[in-house]
């Protein structure tokens, strides 16, 4: 029986290029300015850190602002990167510059399967910042009160199947209750790797019987039981 949900945000519960067209394309424009106005904050510093780390050598801000430019436009899944674009993020949403995609049937489902007794939890790449602020501001209201946690990649990367046993630990319940939801099949085998149940969203698309992982076009289709 399965007791929680543990869900991607990136082509499952909201589309993808609300992502790669309207938060990407924001954080880079503001990127360069967000950190010269708040380098001397000691949380933006310690990122700012991690950054330069990741990049290696003793690179000036001016280098590490190049480095995070370079990193959005690779769409590296890149700690201090996701954790400065979800501060950055939060001023637009709370500006209005824009709301939280959210997929109708996502939203209804998971207010549905809250509202059973099943335990949901985010996985995602983004900061759990972003995340947070994402399901905070959708047209669908604020669905922050429906999850009971959020992870990111500082419990690990999402196709490594370590980081859902990490998962699994932090939730209190053997991997086997747990279904994971993701549009990534990498994603999806690393989470059965652990113990997990997976589903797959194929939200444009055939669904295809042959494939490694149960799919679905919407969350209608979701089993959770």
């Amino acid at each position: 029986m399965i007791q929680a949900i543990l869900t991607d945000i990136e082509g499952t519960t909201s589309s993808l290029s609300f992502v790669k067209d309207v938060l990407f394309p924001y954080s880079r424009r503001h990127i360069a300015d967000f950190v010269r106005a708040h380098a001397g904050d000691a949380a933006v510093r310690r990122l700012l850190d991690d950054a330069r780390r990741e990049i290696g050598g003793s690179p000036t801000d001016d280098e590490v602002i190049a480095g995070l430019i370079r990193w959005i436009d690779q769409d590296r899944k890149i700690t201090p990167l996701k954790a400065l674009q979800g501060m950055i993020w939060e001023t637009g949403y709370r500006q209005g510059g824009f709301k939280g995609h959210m997929y109708e049937d996502a939203a209804r489902n998971l207010k549905k399967w809250h509202a059973g007794g099943v335990r949901l939890y985010v996985f995602s790449s983004g900061s759990v910042q972003a995340q947070k602020l994402l399901f905070a501001h959708t047209e669908y209201g604020d669905l922050t009160p429906l999850f009971s946690g959020y992870f990111d990649t500082t419990f690990g990367a999402k196709r490594e199947a370590e980081s859902y046993r990490r998962i699994a630990a932090a939730i209190g319940l053997p991997p086997a209750r747990i279904l994971f939801l993701s549009d990534i099949i990498e994603e999806l085998d690393a989470a059965r790797a652990a113990g997990m149940r997976t589903t797959q969203l194929v939200r444009e698309g055939t669904i295809d019987a042959r494939a490694p992982h149960p799919q679905v076009n919407t969350f209608d289709a979701v089993n959770p039981t």
